[in-house]
């Protein structure tokens, strides 16, 4: 196997939104419960879904999830620790920002 392929496979899914005044998320479940690693991507397949403020829906679409190759494995985990930094930029200055 190339350190460069990536390996996909179909399976279905699970998708859960919820858009209400507690809760604003959108989870996908995987069938085959799948153990994603960094680099690895799915895609689920369907039109977009829309819902409404105060709407929870819950449904079931295809899904592809594509493996990522070593190289690209070993590119995702590096590049990705310093993304993550991004993240914890704060600002100790003693008046509000505008």
């Amino acid at each position: 196997m190339s350190p460069f392929a990536r390996q996909a496979h179909d399976t279905q899914c699970t998708i859960e939104i919820e858009h209400s005044e507690d809760y604003l998320h959108a989870h996908v479940e995987l069938d085959d419960q799948s153990d994603l690693r960094p680099g690895d991507r799915v895609k689920v397949h369907g039109a977009p879904i829309r819902v409404s403020f105060g709407q929870r829906l819950t449904l079931r679409r295809p899904a592809t999830v594509e493996r990522a190759g070593w190289l690209e494995r070993q590119w995702t985990r590096l590049t990705g620790r310093f993304e993550l930094s991004e993240l914890y930029e704060v600002s100790f200055t003693p008046r509000r920002l505008l």
